[in-house]
């Protein structure tokens, strides 16, 4: 099993920030975990508001404490609420089932860390991760097939 760098997940989290700015949407937040679920990089936009670094936390942590991309995560979330808030209760309000997060994957389809994002909309949030992690080589499973 391949492991998530510090500079791959610099990386992402720049490409993300850039990304962000470059479809003009609001100041965005990145989180990225490693497969383990500790912190490797988190970075605040410029004008993110202050709870953004906690949200964008939570999106990544959720999708890499479950298994699934925000996407599937939410759906889930949706069908069954019961089993969800008993998730959230267990995990001490750590995690977030909405869009906006990926679980990484290396060319093996191993999972190697988690990125959340965090600013504008859950659908704007993931259109600025995809093209980050893209770009350094490893695939963002949102819990759907990624837009062409």
């Amino acid at each position: 099993m391949s492991k998530l760098s510090l500079e791959q997940a610099d990386r992402i989290a720049d490409g993300t920030l850039a990304k962000g700015r470059e479809l003009g949407f609001a100041p965005l937040t990145v989180c990225i975990l490693d497969a383990g679920g500790h912190v490797v990089v988190l970075k605040r936009a410029d004008g993110a508001s202050i709870m953004r670094p906690e949200l964008a936390t939570a999106k990544a942590w959720g999708a890499l404490g479950m298994g699934f991309g925000g996407r599937e995560l939410a759906r889930r979330a949706n069908a069954v609420p019961g089993f969800f808030a008993s998730l959230n209760a267990i995990s001490d309000g750590r995690m977030a089932a909405v869009a906006g997060s990926a679980l990484l994957r290396d060319n093996n389809g191993e999972i190697v860390g988690a990125v959340g994002v965090s600013g504008d909309t859950s659908d704007n949030d993931e259109a600025a991760l995809v093209p980050a992690v893209l770009a350094i080589g490893l695939t963002p499973d949102i819990g759907d097939p990624l837009p062409k």
